[in-house]
């Protein structure tokens, strides 16, 4: 109880003035802490508790210490507030505690490292070699040396027939004629590169006269008599093996005989025979019939391995046509020109004879009159003349020519040349 009468210090009024809003303050802090409290006791594990009010009271201890540093206006509001409050707490101090510590047992689980002893050794568990990559790698093997030797024995086959001196000489004898020469080369490589086929090669050159069709044939005997046998090359001749007053049922019976027997030995060899078959045209359709036999499919196998040759005048007067209305356009040495010239071709000579379904066909141009010069110069050389360049031109102007803007196309090809010489 206050004694009346008796006067209440300055500084008391002012402190009972400040302390009545604080504890206010102080009592809602304080209820709003015990709420908190007992949600935080829900939150977290049992086991966690003990720990928590441990460090909440080292809080406090620390806060208390703090307080003797006040002076003594402070100090009041302080002892009041600390005996309201039982615990002093930081919000975010107890949750990053709890989430740190969970993380660093966490890490403590992922760097388990694995320790073995001393003296033990280290290493790591064999592997077991499966037998079936063995026997893989030794089938990769088998193949690769299985076509290293398919690849020497096409090269073998090749160089057995020198077919490149073969294509140098055709090139060197041969006038006019490039693309004509390159296909029969390109189809005697493929052909020759192996000794197994299921077709023979049939080869049809076409062409007006003189153009070299049969000076060809005569360079592709002359050259397989060299390396093989003269006993695997024929030239047949229709006018010579089979002339007029034959019957056809005889020269039937004797080109089967020749070619059953060449290819029976050819096969035994194991070569491949080259059969020249001239002047197709003069043909009987009975003996082009049994020509037409032997170049079915569906036979033996020694009737498969051999080379047909057909050298005619069929087509002739459309290759003379095409030539000259494209000759300004130079199609002639263009891939374009000789497909446009087979299509022209191809028909009439299937018109012919069905046999041409199976052949090859390769048209023969007409020759240039410098073409017909370089046949004045190189029969010249064989028969031991000097080829004079001026009397060679004088002899080449006697013969008839196709003249289509500045070119001249020859008649009969190279065909009279070698009268000409003879008559030196």
């Amino acid at each position: 109880e206050e004694v009346p009468g008796t006067e209440i210090p300055a500084p008391s009024k002012k402190m009972s003035s400040i302390s009545s809003p604080l504890r206010a303050i102080i009592r809602l802090r304080r209820r709003y802490l015990v709420q908190k409290k007992s949600h935080l006791h829900l939150e977290l594990p049992r086991e966690k508790s003990s720990q928590l009010v441990h460090t909440r009271l080292l809080q406090r201890q620390l806060s208390l210490n703090r307080t003797n540093l006040y002076g003594s206006s402070m100090s009041f509001f302080n002892q009041t507030s600390f005996k309201t409050s039982q615990y002093f707490t930081f919000d975010t101090s107890v949750e990053q505690y709890a989430m740190k510590k969970c993380r660093r047992k966490k890490n403590q689980r992922k760097s388990r490292i694995v320790l073995y002893p001393d003296k033990t050794k280290r290493y790591l568990p064999t592997e077991e070699k499966s037998k079936a990559k063995r026997c893989l790698l030794l089938l990769i093997v088998i193949i690769f040396f299985q076509i290293l030797n398919a690849i020497e024995n096409l090269d073998d086959n090749l160089q057995k027939y020198d077919l490149d001196g073969l294509e140098k000489t055709m090139h060197r004898e041969v006038f006019g004629q490039k693309v004509a020469v390159e296909s029969i080369m390109e189809l005697l490589k493929d052909y020759l590169a192996t000794h197994i086929h299921n077709k023979p090669l049939v080869i049809s050159l076409n062409g007006p006269t003189g153009v070299g069709k049969s000076h060809v044939g005569w360079l592709l005997a002359k050259h397989f008599r060299s390396v093989m046998d003269n006993d695997f090359v024929l030239q047949y001749f229709v006018m010579h093996h089979c002339p007029n007053g034959v019957a056809p049922l005889t020269c039937e019976i004797d080109l089967s005989k020749k070619i059953s027997d060449m290819v029976t030995r050819a096969e035994i060899e194991e070569k491949i025979p080259l059969f020249i078959l001239d002047e197709v045209e003069l043909m009987s359709p009975v003996l082009l019939d049994t020509l037409s036999r032997f170049f079915e499919p569906n036979q033996t196998n020694e009737f498969l391995n051999a080379i047909y040759i057909l050298i005619s005048n069929i087509g002739g007067g459309e290759i003379t046509k095409f030539v000259i209305q494209n000759a300004s356009a130079d199609l002639l040495h263009q891939q374009r020109g000789a497909e446009e010239l087979l299509s022209v071709v191809r028909p009439v000579l299937i018109d012919a004879h069905p046999l041409w379904k199976s052949a090859d066909i390769i048209p023969f141009v007409l020759l240039e009159k410098t073409h017909v010069i370089n046949c004045f110069i190189e029969e010249m050389r064989r028969e031991g003349l000097y080829p004079d360049q001026k009397h060679i031109e004088n002899l080449a102007s006697q013969l008839s020519y196709y003249t289509t803007g500045d070119k001249q196309y020859s008649r009969m090809g190279c065909k009279q040349v070698v009268a000409q010489v003879n008559l030196l």
